[in-house]
């Protein structure tokens, strides 16, 4: 998967950054840890420069994020968890990152989804429940451009600072990921929690 990026990247260059960045968004196997710093690392080696890196990158993330959107607010949870249940393998996606997605929007709202933007695999999916629930358009894109934005400065200027080393940052984003999902997981228990007191 990676060799793959990185050559779509290299041989395409700015358009080559879009077009991952975007299907990074609808398919999580092709990840942005990769995508973004060896851009940045491309700003070094090649004619590309940081800000059209930067640029780029976040065009192609709000593209797949409204491709996402779109998708939730037409078909609908029960739709979705269908075809995730059937094909969610192929996606290494499953009907729980779907609930997931769909909580974190309950408790947090609008701003789950500037905050998602910055977590591994949930920054794409939380476009599906921001959809299902029909959230205004503007500042849907509002949200995902800002959140989009700071996720994408941080990890190409990481992959100009490391240079050739560029993916030493997979190590950090896995340790990183791991922290997150720990902590939205402990999240999610409190919320369980409560709503279990709440009922009683």
């Amino acid at each position: 998967m990676e060799q793959w990026v990185t050559n779509i990247m290299e041989q395409f260059g700015y358009v080559g950054i879009l077009l991952m960045m975007a299907l990074e968004c609808i398919f999580p196997p092709i990840p942005s840890e990769i995508v973004l710093p060896f851009g940045g690392f491309m700003t070094i080696s090649t004619g590309l420069t940081i800000m059209g890196v930067i640029v780029t990158a976040t065009t192609g993330s709000v593209l797949g994020a409204v491709i996402l959107y779109g998708i939730g607010r037409m078909l609908g949870q029960d739709a979705i968890e269908k075809i995730v249940t059937k094909w969610g393998y192929l996606l290494r996606v499953q009907t729980s990152d779907i609930q997931n997605g769909i909580n974190w929007f309950d408790r947090y709202g609008y701003r789950a989804v500037f905050i998602c933007r910055m977590i591994p695999l949930v920054r794409s999916l939380i476009s599906i429940p921001a959809g299902i629930a029909k959230m205004n358009m503007t500042i849907f894109l509002l949200f995902t451009l800002l959140g989009s934005l700071i996720w994408n400065v941080v990890l190409v200027l990481i992959g100009v600072w490391l240079g050739s080393a560029w993916r030493k940052i997979i190590e950090f984003m896995n340790v990183y990921a791991t922290i997150i999902y720990i902590f939205m997981g402990i999240g999610l228990l409190i919320l369980f929690v409560q709503l279990l007191k709440r009922n009683k």
